[in-house]
């Protein structure tokens, strides 16, 4: 079980600043949160990489649909050189329906986000590699050239991708398929039509993790190295936070999150952040 902490609110100097505090107390990933209108993610985890070493660096999470895929490589193959190999790229369809979100365009509904999510997935690949490429998609096109002017990004030190984490909405196959055949699962449930509404539980991330094994057994792929990913919060004065988490790694889950978002103030979510994370990850023995 691997453990990580997402910073719910602070700059890039914050990043830089409590990144290493993670580091130095034993967790094992530092992400933060991707807006479309706000501090840079990218430019954090930058900030976040020239302060540590071995913790690994991701988003928690990048709506890859809202974003262009090429703008994407290019800033996670940064930091991914950056940081020497530690970038994790988590990425979902973008929220859906909420005004603060939609400033700026039109949600063009949940089928073409997902059209630009798989796009963009099929895309990245090719993008961390440092030649042009010829790609025909319905909304992303790209042609192989000859000599590249200015040069593309350097491929990053990950290869053959960086690692890259998906949401995928349990049980609806189309979803879930998306995130098994890539390098992580981010579990959304997604209540059956005609059901009582609730909340992911142990039983049903199980469940999930059951159906990726048998998918990517189909595609000749394994379950090892693949990652599951619980989010929750644990308090830094609960000398038995390991209770909340054990179900969840007992379940399948390889990592648990701590995502305390009660504080948006910068103030009082730095002062949160670092008793969370002075005090430890909610380890499980």
């Amino acid at each position: 079980m691997k453990y990580g902490f997402v910073m719910a609110a602070g700059d890039a100097r914050a990043a830089a600043e409590l990144a290493p505090l993670a580091e130095e107390h034993g967790w094992d990933g530092f992400f933060v949160w991707e807006s479309i209108w706000g501090i840079d993610a990218w430019v954090m985890l930058g900030a976040a990489a020239m302060t540590t070493s071995r913790i690994r660096l991701g988003t928690m999470l990048t709506p890859l649909p809202r974003r262009k895929p090429w703008d994407v490589a290019g800033q996670t193959s940064t930091v991914d050189n950056l940081s020497n190999g530690r970038v994790i790229l988590a990425v979902g369809l973008g929220v859906a329906g909420e005004e603060r979100f939609w400033l700026f365009e039109e949600d063009p509904g949940r089928k073409v986000r997902a059209e630009l999510l798989d796009e963009s997935l099929e895309m990245l690949p090719y993008l961390w590699r440092d030649e042009s490429f010829d790609f025909n998609g319905v909304h992303y096109q790209s042609k192989k050239v000859g000599e590249l002017n200015p040069p593309a990004p350097p491929p990053p030190v990950q290869q053959p991708r960086i690692r890259t984490w998906v949401v995928g909405a349990w049980p609806r196959p189309k979803s879930m398929r998306r995130a098994a055949l890539q390098d992580g699962w981010l579990p959304n449930y997604i209540v059956p039509a005609g059901q009582q509404p609730g909340e992911l539980t142990p039983a049903l991330l199980a469940d999930g993790v059951a159906w990726i094994r048998k998918e990517r057994d189909s595609h000749g792929l394994t379950m090892d190295d693949y990652d599951v990913v619980a989010e929750g919060v644990t308090s830094a004065d609960d000398p038995k936070a390991a209770d909340t988490v054990r179900p969840w790694a007992e379940a399948g889950a390889t990592w648990w999150i701590d995502a305390d978002w009660s504080a948006v103030d910068p103030t009082e979510a730095r002062a949160n952040a670092e008793r969370r994370l002075k005090a430890g990850p909610p380890r499980v023995n």
